[in-house]
């Protein structure tokens, strides 16, 4: 016989509060202190409680849900900040409604406002990139809705949480340089997308003020083939690069199977650094030496600035989370007789082939 579901009433006993304390939490849990609605939300867990939404929609409630325009959740950023999110969201009693666009146009993005605001959602974080006049844009022609932006230029006028990008650059070039490496390939991520052109400009400015000014650059669209496409034409151009700086570890696998086919030793001849730290990184052959993101912090204080947003309406703002380096397997000194045999194993694979 299966066990009887739980009650709002079971809960309320559970929690040692009313049957009203625990319909606050499920429908208006900002206007309740953090105790009790840890409390209430863990007596819910107890009790695998599952709220009625169909009896609230009908009774003409709103239900507490956040809404999340994001990029193709197949991109390893966008569906980790999307996951770390919807924890977050729900550890508070929140749902989240996602909306994936496949293009970033202004008209594109108000419909999609529009459509949240048809579901009542008045909370909305932006995970997409955005040029600052069509940020400040949507802030300003929907005042009804509180929008957080995540990829969007610093001097944007608009609620902006995002990660600090010029730490983890400066420190990836910085280590390739007391290696000993002055040449250098860039892999940048698509010329769209704001957090791409943050990290290729950090590299150059550091780059030029340690004296290198000569680098050539390639743009991915963060995949591993495009990361494997654009280092084979690198290297067409200048068989003599030594490290590689890539903008997402996806194109870093890539980029190290390019490599390895061009008869280059990781990190022998090239030294590669990626950015992101996914998990699968500490597993690449050889391990990757990358840039760190917390996705889980980026969702978190997602969440807190959502909801003092309710509370409070803010000012423009930006909020920049740390990253940084985790140095691995794929970076060290370059070795100038492996590279004089890389040439070497290069014209004996031709001469196997003619």
């Amino acid at each position: 016989m299966n066990k009887r579901q739980a009650t709002l009433e079971d809960v309320a006993k559970q929690a040692g509060v009313s049957q009203q304390t625990v319909s606050r939490v499920l429908n208006n849990p900002d206007i309740v202190s953090e105790r009790t609605r840890n409390n209430v939300l863990g007596a819910m867990n107890t009790l695998n409680y599952v709220p009625n939404r169909s009896a609230q929609i009908l009774a003409g409630k709103t239900l507490p849900t956040f809404g999340l325009l994001t990029t193709s959740l197949a991109l390893h950023a966008p569906s980790q900040i999307a996951s770390a999110f919807k924890h977050h969201a729900e550890s508070v009693g929140y749902q989240v409604a996602i909306s994936m666009l496949k293009t970033g146009q202004l008209n594109v993005l108000q419909s999609a406002l529009n459509e949240f605001r048809a579901q009542k959602i008045n909370s909305v974080v932006m995970s997409l990139p955005l040029e600052k006049a069509d940020a400040e844009t949507l802030a300003r022609d929907n005042p009804d809705i509180r929008q957080l932006f995540l990829d969007v230029p610093p001097a944007a006028e608009v609620c902006h949480l995002g990660f600090l990008h010029s730490d983890g650059t400066a420190s990836s070039v910085n280590l390739l340089l007391e290696l000993g490496h002055r040449k250098f390939g860039l892999l940048a991520g698509p010329e769209s997308s704001i957090s791409a052109r943050l990290r290729l400009a950090c590299w150059r400015d550091t780059l030029y003020q340690a004296g290198i000014a000569e680098t050539d650059t390639e743009y991915g669209d963060w995949s591993a083939n495009s990361g494997w496409v654009k280092t084979v034409e690198l290297f067409s151009r200048h068989p003599d690069i030594t490290a590689m700086l890539v903008a997402s570890d996806q194109m870093a696998l890539g980029v190290i199977s390019a490599l390895r086919q061009l008869n280059k030793r990781i990190p022998q001849d090239v030294s590669v650094i990626g950015y992101d730290d996914t998990p699968d990184s500490q597993y690449f052959h050889p391990a990757l030496t990358t840039v760190r993101q917390d996705f889980d912090l980026i969702g978190k204080r997602a969440v807190t600035h959502l909801l003092n947003m309710e509370n409070q309406p803010q000012e423009a703002f930006n909020d920049l989370l740390p990253t940084t380096l985790v140095i691995r397997q794929s970076t060290g000194k370059p070795d100038a007789a492996g590279s004089e045999s890389a040439l070497v194993r290069q014209l004996k694979a031709l001469v196997q082939q003619l």
